[in-house]
């Protein structure tokens, strides 16, 4: 009987270990991301933050405020708040490049940020937020 009773705590405990070692194990939850209209809605913060540094922020020489608008409360940015036109500008500009690249250039599977794109940012911008470097009327 005490035999049972100790191979039972050691199989309950062993059980435990185990319970926590997989739930500590598993990856954190993708962010959830809202309002994207152009970019996969599953992408990964790494691949946001690469398009939106390294395409946006070099290819057009601007920071986040350029197309996100000011948060409500005032702190930070509200990244889904669509109240800046250069925003709906951007996604215009993305699936042009999309388009271009698919069409013209035969990449048919082009994705925003992949390095296998011809037309980027950059193509016509070359780190200016006007591609002619003048500001629209």
């Amino acid at each position: 009987m005490k035999r049972n009773k100790k191979l039972l705590i050691v199989c309950c405990l062993a059980g435990s270990i185990l319970t926590l070692a997989a739930a500590s194990s598993q990856a954190p939850d993708p962010p959830k991301y809202t309002n994207l209209k152009v970019l996969p809605k599953n992408i990964s913060s790494h691949d946001l933050q690469s398009i939106m540094a390294d395409d946006f922020e070099d290819g057009l020489g601007v920071s986040c405020g350029f197309c996100h608008a000011n948060a409500s409360d005032g702190h930070g940015l509200d990244f889904a708040s669509d109240a800046k036109p250069e925003k709906e500008i951007s996604r215009t500009m993305m699936r042009m490049t999309l388009d271009l690249n698919k069409r013209w250039l035969k990449n048919k599977h082009p994705k925003i940020g992949d390095a296998a794109l011809v037309v980027q940012c950059t193509t016509c911008h070359k780190g200016q937020p006007f591609p002619d470097g003048t500001e629209p009327r």
